[in-house]
């Protein structure tokens, strides 16, 4: 699945319109396009429609208050296009119900009619009242089908000669819940937030898809619910009710990025979007637990659980798109030390630009060029999996085309859905480009575990930058306990004909081992947990092992498929009679083999082993 933000705002200053989203090919690429974003009236707390600029002030940071009232009903059906930057390359004519935005989604959707176009709601700067709409059953009601009367039904309200009743149903296909985030203070300054929000948000959800549900058995269509979810363990625990929203969403986007920027003033500079920590990372671990911020610890978090945090997990791994983000950030002042400027300390934020909004600390891709494109200047951390940039003074953060590929080989190797990108506009056509050639494809190879570090941080120049790494370093960057036994090679329960556990091996969600005298499947990456000694339970005890005569054709060995067990993406099972050997392709849990629509389980004939 491929997954790209349009920004209301990205009309203006970097002149970047959905005309481009056509002409570069991203529309044909794209499975959906949320534009982003609308706000909640903080006075009837509803969905509504107005144009009043946020607070000022550099990334109105400093205002509580800088999102009240804030809108832009121009740029979304108010603002004329002529031909030279419309979809269609005509030019908006007086007495048409609705132009802006708006109309040109219409043109582009009838010029790609399988991209499905979702409303997102929310964001950093529009999630204060969140948590005031999601506080009781009437509040969430009325939130609910305020926001469908407007978006879905298309009765937006009548402004600047446009809009009216009915003028924009049609357009969009569901909506995007961009709540930041619930339960936590770690939002825009002023967020409202409670410790009922984490149900609250879950409830809210399910009115959406309540409510749109209904509206698609009126419209005769199925409309969907995405997410952007949150990838710090922290607000993770706070907010989100892992076991219960997989499956009220379409699918979720996971927002792995962010994890560290010039918000640290003087750092230390570090990764932006990583897929593992670096062990060398100098930043504190997240409290209560002892993992940082990367984007393996947050999917992890989602659907096998954080019992660190008292996260349990449960969300469906086909469900999660990872997020990649089209923009960088940065320090200046920054010493090269021994790893090209990673990890070291700096002298504050760097310089802000025109296309990202002049915030301290964000360039867009074109904005670093002479950076980004400079192999001189491009460095690789093979143990993060993460890209970032150094000239000698200023270091920034984010993606280059093998950081992406890293990014979609997870992807595969773990059955996720795919890619989140954040988010569209002039100048990201490189990384779009490979993000989608890397989601289609398919991973060169899965390590086993994240790589591993074991002194100065492991940074290489990317003198080559647009060839990805496919194969990456296998070891685990931890040693798990290891078994004060050795570890039985011949079972006493009957003969195993699965290979015996070993504590120096790394074992993928779905292996089978014997010990003991029985059969275990791995329901997540291991290596040194003991069968039936671990606190995670990251073993499946299948039963002692049969006998060691060749069972008959439709018999075998392997354990037999269980409605209530969870499944990885490459698990192998036995179901029916006679018995077959089925392979999970991703996450799943309750999907009978061979008798689920979307064939999650790959028959591989009768079981014989």
């Amino acid at each position: 699945m491929k997954v790209a933000y349009f920004d209301q705002w990205s009309i203006y200053q970097n002149a970047y319109y959905l005309k481009n989203v056509d002409t570069s090919g991203a529309a044909s690429n794209l499975d959906y396009l949320l534009y982003d974003f609308e706000n909640i009236d903080p006075t009837n707390l509803t969905c509504f429609e107005t144009t009043k600029a946020t607070d000022p002030d550099p990334g109105g940071e400093s205002d509580p208050n800088a999102g009240d009232g804030a809108g832009d009903s121009f740029a979304d059906y108010q603002k004329s296009f002529d031909g030279s930057i419309s979809v269609d390359g005509t030019s908006d004519a007086y007495g048409m119900p609705i132009v802006g935005n708006f109309h040109q989604l219409q043109e582009l959707k009838k010029k790609h009619p399988n991209l499905k176009v979702l409303l997102s709601l929310g964001g950093w700067t529009y999630s204060k009242y969140f948590s005031d709409v999601a506080a009781s059953d009437a509040s969430r009601k009325k939130f609910v089908s305020s926001c469908i009367d407007m978006f879905i039904k298309g009765n937006i309200p009548s402004q600047g000669g446009y809009g009216g009743p009915g003028t924009a149903k049609g357009i969009f296909d569901g909506f995007d819940i961009d709540w930041e985030y619930p339960g936590s203070a770690g939002g825009h300054t002023g967020n409202h937030y409670s410790a009922a929000d984490k149900q609250n948000y879950t409830a809210l959800l399910q009115e959406f898809r309540t409510e749109l549900n209904a509206q698609g058995s009126a419209d005769g269509k199925t409309y969907a619910l995405s997410a952007a979810l949150p990838s710090g363990q922290d607000k993770i625990s706070a907010g989100i009710e892992t076991q219960n929203v997989g499956g009220i969403l379409t699918f979720g986007d996971v927002m792995t990025y962010d994890m560290h920027g010039a918000w640290d003033t003087t750092g230390p500079t570090n990764h932006q979007a990583p897929i593992y920590s670096d062990p060398n990372d100098p930043m504190s671990n997240v409290p209560p637990g002892n993992a940082k911020y990367n984007l393996d610890e947050a999917i992890k978090a989602f659907t096998v659980g954080d019992a660190s945090y008292g996260i349990p997990g449960g969300f469906p791994a086909n469900k999660i798109n990872i997020g990649i983000p089209f923009y960088y950030r940065g320090w200046t002042g920054v010493a090269a030390g021994s790893s090209h400027g990673l990890f070291q300390s700096a002298s504050g934020p760097a310089a802000g630009a025109p296309l990202s909004g002049n915030v301290p600390g964000v360039h867009m891709y074109k904005e670093l060029s002479g950076i980004v494109d400079n192999p001189a200047d491009t460095f690789y951390d093979p143990v993060a999996q993460a890209a970032y940039f150094y000239n000698g003074t200023d270091f920034w953060t984010g993606e280059s085309v093998q950081s992406v590929q890293a990014k979609a080989d997870y992807v595969h190797c773990n059955g996720l859905a795919g890619a989140m990108m954040f988010s569209m506009y002039d100048g990201a056509d490189v990384l779009f480009n490979k993000a989608v050639s890397a989601i289609n494809g398919s991973a060169g190879s899965c390590p086993t575990g994240p790589p591993t570090s074991t002194s100065s941080p492991s940074t290489t120049p990317s003198t080559t930058p647009t060839t990805p790494t496919t194969t990456p370093t296998t070891t685990p960057t931890t040693t798990p306990t290891t078994p004060t036994t050795t570890p039985t090679t011949t079972p006493t329960g009957g003969s195993c004909g699965a290979a015996a556990w070993s504590s120096t091996t790394a074992y993928n969600g779905g292996a089978i081992v014997s010990y003991g005298g029985h059969t275990w499947t791995a329901k997540w990456w291991t290596q040194g947990d003991v069968p039936g000694a671990n606190s995670q339970n990251v073993w499946q005890d299948d039963g002692a092992c049969g006998p060691s005569s060749t069972p008959p054709p439709g018999t075998c060995t392997l354990p037999v498929w269980n409605s209530t067990m969870a499944y990885s993406g490459g698990a192998v099972v036995q179901y029916g009679t006679p018995a077959h050997k089925w392979t999970a392709k991703w996450w799943t849990q309750g999907d009978t083999p061979g008798s689920n629509s979307q064939n999650v389980w790959t028959d591989g004939g009768l079981c014989t082993s």
